[in-house]
């Protein structure tokens, strides 16, 4: 085997050590599992920006490895920051997130995945070879119908032909809409029923 088949799963490896060895410094896990809402709400009260800096990294983190459901974000984001900071914060960390995620599915799926799906013309024309045309449209049909499972969406948008910053940017664009409704309303109901 030459070099070049070791080097990807060897920096996959190396991610998810860094991973493993974050959430051992930081606690992560245990903060989540044994804290809970309360102990995520007493850390906003008593310091907003390790808050908020926690928040964004968790969440590019499950972005990336938990195939939790977008709105999981913005209901966290409501709940514990209010509707503007909350809003921001969603927004800011689901588009790292997802252009994170989008870099793993470009980087250790598309040489696997890319051959599969040029098999049928299709779906060749449609995320291959009218990608730099079409991108957009596809990118805002997903992202402002939450219908379509955003983790998966971040992996498969990596596997297309479509430039990482256009990319990132209208996921930015399409997101906001949805995470701005999404975080407002998890505010409102976090207030009455949390």
């Amino acid at each position: 085997m030459t070099r070049s088949k070791y080097f990807k799963p060897a920096c996959l490896l190396v991610l998810a050590a860094f991973i493993c060895l974050l959430n051992r410094c930081f606690g992560w896990g245990e903060t989540i599992a044994s804290g809970g809402l309360d102990f995520l709400r007493t850390t906003v009260a008593e310091n907003e920006l390790k808050a908020a800096v926690f928040y964004v990294l968790v969440t590019v983190a499950s972005c990336v490895v938990l195939a939790l459901p977008g709105v999981t974000f913005a209901l966290f984001a409501g709940v514990l920051f209010g509707p503007l900071l909350g809003t921001a914060l969603c927004l800011f960390a689901t588009t790292v997130g997802a252009a994170a995620a989008f870099l793993v599915g470009r980087y250790f799926l598309r040489d696997a995945v890319k051959p599969m799906l040029e098999r049928s013309p299709r779906l060749k024309k449609l995320l291959f070879d009218d990608m730099k045309r079409s991108g957009m449209v596809l990118l805002a049909i997903t992202r402002l119908l939450p219908v379509f499972p955003y983790n998966l969406q971040n992996f498969a948008y990596g596997v297309t032909d479509i430039g990482f910053w256009p990319y990132t940017i209208y996921t930015f664009v399409f997101l906001a809409p949805g995470v701005a409704v999404f975080t407002v309303g998890f505010d409102v109901l976090g207030k009455y029923f949390l």
